[in-house]
Parts: C-alpha cells; sequence; structure tokens
C-alpha cells in the first residue's frame, strides 16, 4: 500500500504534518500543570491527529497492489456430430456387414474410448490447470458427450466461441477431438489463427476410402413457377467401386420421374448430373433423389436425398425508386428477389413516366430528391404499402413530408456512423435469434447527422447505436395509418453489410431474411384477407424452431388481437399438435418448438364476436443428411490447424499421452497478474476508527492531569 497523489502536489504531506506540528505547539506550548511526558505525549497525539485531517482534506489515493496467479486454461472441444458415429474407425476383424451398419457403435469402442480418455484428463493434469470441457455440433455446448447425434458441423464456430469466451485469460491449449468434417461455417484453419496458444488435435473418423455411393450435393430453386420446367444439378460420388454402375432415381410421392445408370470410372468418382423437372401443380413439392446400394458398401445412409419446391402462380411486384446509382439498389434487389415470392423492378425516376404504379404491390423509394418526390404525389396519396430510404443524398424535407413515421432534424450535410440495435420488443414480426445477431454484429451504416424521433403508431424494429452508446433514434420502422402500412429506413450502406455478412458466415441469410419478412409484413394488406396465418418460412431445418405468425383484422381492417387464435397441425403419419397463439403487439405470434422430421398441414381458427375465421397452410420439417454426405476423416486439416498452432495431433489411442504433452510445454505456465487499485483516502475506514482511537486517548490523559 502506498499513498498516490495523481493531481495533487506531493508536498502536501510535509504540509500537513508542518500543520500538526504548529497545531499541537500552539496548543501545549504553556503547560501549566502538565508533567513533562504527558506535555510531550499529548504533543504527538494532536500532531497525529490534525496532520490526518488534514490529509483527508487534501484527499489523496491509496494504492494497493496485489498479485492473482491464474492458472492455464485447458480448453476441450469434442465433436458431437453424427459423422463420427457414422464412420469411426472400424475394427479390422470385423465383417463387411458389420462395417456397413454402425448400429453397434458404442461408447467403449473407438472414438467412445476418446470421450471417456479426455474426461479423465482432468484429473491427470491435476490442480495446476483449470480444465473445461465442451462439445460441438452446429453450437457449442457445455460438457462432453457421447450420443454423437449433431445434425450440422461447424468447426469454426466452435473455436470462434470459446475465444470470445475466454478472451483475457490465461488459455493455455485447446484440445480439439474432432473427424475434421464440416459442412456449416467457414474453414477453421482461419479461425484457428485468432487463438493465440497450443491447439492439439485428436483425429478421430477413419482416412481410409471405402467403398461408398453418396449424393454429395443438390442444387437447385426453391420456387419454380406453375407449367416452367426446372433445372436441378446432382453431385453424385462413388468410392472404391471401379467398374460398377449406380442407378439414379427421382420420385415425387412414391411416383418415378426418371432414372438413369451411370458408370463408375475411377476410385473416386464424383460427376454432375442435371436433369429438368416440371412444375405441373401448385404447392410445395417433395422430390426424393435415391442410388441403388452397392454390395458391402459402407452405408446407404447417403444414397437418398430429399429436397422441396415451392411451386407458385406468379410473383409479387415490388417498384423501386431512385434517382442515381447506387450500391444498395442491387443489395434491396437481391435480398427482396432471394423470396421467389417477390419481383422488383428497379426504375430511376428519369423512366418513371413509363411505368404503371397500379401493376405493383409495393413502392420503395430509394434516397428521392425534393423534385422526384415531386413527381411520386399520386403513389404517396394513395393506399399503397410504402417504404422510404433515407441517407446522407436524400431530401430530408421532402422525406418528412412524405410519411408519417419518422420525422428526422437534420440541418447541415454532416453524416455519421450508426450501428443496428435490434429491439426486442418488436412484435410485428418475427426474426430469428441467429439473424438478430449477426445484425448486431455488421458494420455501420451511414446516416445524416441529427435527431431521429418516432411518430405515433409506429414500432420500431431496429435503433441506432452511435459509437458503443444505444440511442432511442429509429433506424428501421414500421407504422399503419388507414390500413397502409410504411416502412422507413433511415440510413444507407446496406453494401457493406452484404459484404460483411458474407464475409463473416459465407452467405447473405441475415440480409434476406430482414428484407423478405419487411416485404411480407408491408405487402399483407394487400389481399385484404381479414385472418392470416403465414410461417416464418415454408421449409425448416431438422431440429429447427417453427415459427408461425397470424393476423386477425376487424371490420374497419384494423388489426386486433382480444380473440385466442388456436391452431391444429397434423403430421403426414396421422399425429396431432395442437398450440395457443401468443398475443404480441396488436398481433400473434407462436414458437411451436422443433418438430419431428415430415410434412404438416395446419388449420387456425379464431372467432371474433359472432364471425368465425379459418386459415390453413402447410410445412416441411426437412431431414438433415449433411453429416452422412462426407465418409473419409479430413486427418490433414487437423494436421495443419495442430502443427500452425505449435500443437500436435493425436490420435484416440494415444490421449493418453496429453497430460505429459501440456506439461512440458514451455508455453503452458500459470501468470501472475499484478491488480492495482486506487482508493480515496477517505474511503479507507479503518483511519476514522485511529482518530477516534488517538482522541480518545488525549481526552483521557487531559482528564488524568486535571486538564478537562
Amino acid at each position: 500500500m502506498s499513498i498516490s497523489w495523481g493531481a495533487v502536489s506531493g508536498w502536501w504531506l510535509p504540509a500537513c504534518m508542518v500543520l500538526g506540528l504548529l497545531y499541537a505547539w500552539l496548543l501545549y506550548r504553556k503547560p501549566v500543570q502538565l508533567a513533562k511526558a504527558a506535555r510531550y505525549g499529548l504533543f504527538a497525539l494532536r500532531a497525529i491527529v490534525v496532520t490526518l485531517l488534514a490529509l483527508l482534506l487534501v484527499s489523496p489515493l491509496i494504492k494497493t497492489v496485489s498479485l492473482q496467479p491464474q492458472k492455464p486454461l485447458i480448453l476441450i472441444a469434442q465433436d458431437n456430430s453424427e459423422s463420427v458415429k457414422l464412420f469411426g474407425v472400424a475394427s479390422p476383424k470385423s465383417s463387411p456387414k458389420e462395417r456397413t451398419s454402425r448400429a453397434s457403435y458404442s461408447p467403449s469402442s473407438g472414438e467412445g474410448r476418446g470421450v471417456a480418455s479426455l474426461a479423465a484428463l482432468k484429473s491427470q493434469l491435476g490442480d495446476g490447470f483449470e480444465v473445461h470441457e465442451f462439445n460441438f455440433d452446429r453450437d457449442l455446448h457445455d460438457g462432453l458427450s457421447n450420443t454423437y447425434n449433431g445434425k450440422q458441423t461447424d468447426i469454426a464456430s466452435a473455436l470462434h466461441q470459446l475465444n470470445d469466451r475466454f478472451v483475457n485469460r490465461n488459455i493455455g491449449a485447446v484440445i480439439l477431438a474432432t473427424d475434421g468434417l464440416y459442412n456449416l461455417g467457414a474453414d477453421p484453419q482461419y479461425e484457428a489463427r485468432n487463438i493465440k496458444t497450443s491447439i492439439y488435435t485428436i483425429a478421430l473418423g477413419d482416412t481410409t476410402p471405402r467403398r461408398d455411393l453418396l449424393i454429395g450435393n443438390v442444387n437447385y430453386n426453391k420456387t419454380a413457377y406453375l407449367g416452367n420446367d426446372f433445372e436441378v444439378e446432382i453431385l453424385a460420388e462413388a468410392y472404391q467401386s471401379t467398374g460398377e454402375n449406380m442407378r439414379l432415381t427421382v420420385t415425387e410421392d412414391g411416383r418415378q420421374l426418371s432414372s438413369q445408370n451411370i458408370s463408375i470410372t475411377s476410385a473416386a468418382f464424383k460427376k454432375v448430373i442435371p436433369l429438368k423437372l416440371n412444375a405441373d401443380k401448385k404447392g410445395l413439392r417433395k422430390f426424393t433423389l435415391s442410388l441403388s446400394p452397392l454390395k458391402n458398401e459402407l452405408s446407404v445412409q447417403n444414397n437418398t436425398e430429399t429436397f422441396y419446391v415451392e411451386v407458385l402462380d406468379a410473383r409479387q411486384k415490388i417498384l423501386l425508386l431512385y434517382d442515381g446509382p447506387h450500391p444498395d439498389i442491387s443489395v434491396i434487389k437481391q435480398s427482396i428477389e432471394s423470396n421467389r415470392n417477390f419481383e422488383v423492378k428497379s426504375v430511376t425516376m428519369a423512366d418513371f413516366g413509363t411505368i404503371s404504379a397500379n401493376d405493383y404491390s409495393l413502392v420503395l423509394l430509394y434516397q428521392l430528391s425534393a423534385a422526384s418526390y415531386g413527381k411520386v404525389q399520386n403513389i404517396l396519396s394513395g393506399k399503397m404499402p410504402l417504404w422510404l430510404v433515407a441517407g446522407t443524398q436524400a431530401d430530408i424535407n421532402s422525406f418528412n413530408r412524405a410519411q408519417k413515421t419518422v420525422n428526422i432534424n437534420a440541418g447541415s450535410d454532416d453524416a455519421q456512423e450508426v450501428f443496428a440495435q435490434p429491439m426486442p420488443t418488436f412484435t410485428a414480426f418475427t426474426l430469428t435469434d441467429s439473424t438478430q445477431n449477426k445484425i448486431a454484429r455488421l458494420p455501420p451504416l451511414m446516416s445524416a447527422y441529427g435527431t431521429y424521433e418516432a411518430q405515433a403508431n409506429t414500432v420500431v424494429l431496429l435503433k441506432q447505436k452511435i459509437g458503443n452508446v444505444p440511442t432511442a433514434y429509429p433506424l428501421l420502422a414500421f407504422s399503419e395509418e388507414g390500413g397502409r402500412r410504411t416502412a422507413v429506413l433511415t440510413a444507407e450502406g446496406l453494401w457493406r453489410w452484404q459484404l460483411a455478412e458474407y464475409r463473416e458466415y459465407s452467405n447473405h441469410h441475415a440480409l434476406e431474411e430482414l428484407f423478405s419478412q419487411s416485404v411480407q409484413y408491408l405487402t399483407a394488406n394487400a389481399n385484404r384477407e381479414r385472418f392470416r396465418v403465414y410461417p416464418s418460412k415454408n421449409i425448416f431445418d431438422e431440429g429447427e424452431n417453427v415459427l408461425l405468425n397470424a393476423e386477425l383484422y376487424n371490420d374497419a381492417l384494423e388489426l386486433v388481437n382480444t380473440p385466442d387464435v388456436s391452431i391444429a397441425l397434423k403430421s403426414g403419419d396421422g399425429k396431432n399438435y395442437s398450440f395457443l397463439f401468443t398475443r404480441s403487439g396488436q398481433s400473434y405470434q407462436l414458437n411451436a418448438g422443433a418438430l419431428p422430421v415430415g410434412e404438416y398441414s395446419y388449420t387456425a381458427t379464431a372467432k371474433n364476436g359472432k364471425q368465425q375465421f379459418t386459415a390453413h397452410g402447410q410445412i416441411t420439417v426437412k431431414q438433415l443428411n449433411l453429416e452422412a454426405r462426407q465418409s473419409t476423416a479430413n486427418h490433414q486439416l487437423l494436421k495443419a490447424i495442430a502443427t500452425r498452432s505449435g500443437g500436435q495431433m493425436l490420435l484416440p489411442a494415444q490421449i493418453d499421452q496429453l497430460a505429459n504433452l501440456i506439461r512440458k510445454n514451455d508455453n503452458i505456465k500459470t501468470v501472475v497478474y499484478e491488480d492495482k487499485r486506487y482508493n480515496d483516502m477517505i474511503s479507507l475506514k479503518w483511519i476514522f476508527g485511529l482518530l477516534v482511537v488517538l482522541l480518545s486517548a488525549e481526552w483521557f490523559l487531559r482528564k488524568r492531569e486535571g486538564e478537562v
């Protein structure tokens, strides 16, 4: 403990001491009845008391230093996906039939023993290390597991979450136990570079190519239009099957559409097979691709793949008007058209005269000038849904007059960067947690410098965050007046979001979902249906929560949510699921959780007064077969990660060596952190106790000497 004067001069200490001595001298310079020893004692007591009181008035800082040792962290991340169980190392003595069927896989064999050995590592390392255990598939979970039921694998995400969770901690080593096969996220090698410590990889699975046929990938459009042909590209793969023929069959609801034989000409055979199918009936159509199995094939689970195509009558048309070229125009068009229910026509204001706005379901006005706003007065005064975008190029005064959703007060040409802050209180429609988290991490947009105010009857989906400071300024807001819905985006720079999302996640799912849901909400009133029930999407992945929305309108076409809304889902095998919607804002929402794989029809009912409303629809929960698409473990990837980080790749049988390897690694050691704390002297309570003791002692001595 020491005194730190900070902005106060250190000369105050001798000054306080002089003050204490001077005060004590003035009080006891002429003793009348005091003995010499008593006078000196009282003098010392009073001098100390006054010095301490003076120091309290000056208020220097008291610095305390403490040393905090931090044990090295050992982080274990174990792959819990299906591929580890399906294609683990087969016993050399097992028959081809046993190698084909992995049903006998148990924690006592192969990788199962590896999990037990990982669990024992904590006790092997002893008290000198802090061990944390995790398992992962598409997400990171606490603890080890030998269930191997993960439907997707994202190794990069697991490494990223570990790095974030233990940031600024003394990470000694990361132990990554996996087969190196991933079907989600970025290349793990890039994420591993961000972990500044040794990574020891445990190589699960088998790198030996074995006899196997599989459908590696299927490329297709998720929607088609009635009466049109659509193409499907199938990647068929065959291993260790040279000279054989594989038969590819395409069926729909048990009805065979086509079949063909393909000759296998190499040990590692791959061929892209184009198919042309016809959208001859409306609705969600299910197609099944299958490869006839070969004798002694490793696995038949990856011989079949199912995909769904939604056949539509026609698309809703969206009109996008703008003054001049901007990279946001292309981003908006691509994001909206990712939902094949919508078609975007982008037109400059110079060509606006050739367009009939009545042919469109929604008009989007992108950063128009004052003159351009004058040309669209008929649209602004009508009932068509609108989406207005402001930014650094828009005429703010005309923008404010064109809508009653957000008022902008910007008095200069200055601009500022604003981050998106999703609002959990927004209830008009549902965005997935993944999309909200991604949007919150995207780079800033550019908005005009000023103040922003949401008007009456406005709900805000995204608010502006300036730097790290959240604000009440709306970034994306919606309103409804007289049956007309309006959206307002108060910033530009969506191209930044598109680039950043693709760089980080290799897709544009968050941006596409944001625009698709927004446009779907804006155009929902166009058909004037009194009762609408619609899922957040028509096809859900296995294990994904099923989300549905519902809207109920009264006779004046105003949203109401007083009556209860119930829904019954019926699976293809006749099983029924009943739910009650939750009121959310002025509408309804339902999270039905994860449903079993299959096709479901639903019937929703609501009663408003004496009127009974019914809505029908269908959804599909699609089986994820990604884990069965790759059977040969990628140990080269694991070796590259380990070598680059200064670690080592081990086989499951070598896990017992891990404890010694970690102890011998000179870079893994306990780190002692110096913790410095500064407190005002007046905050030290023991000083007040000392003052009371000193003053009490002085009073007692004076009392005994007859001076009181």
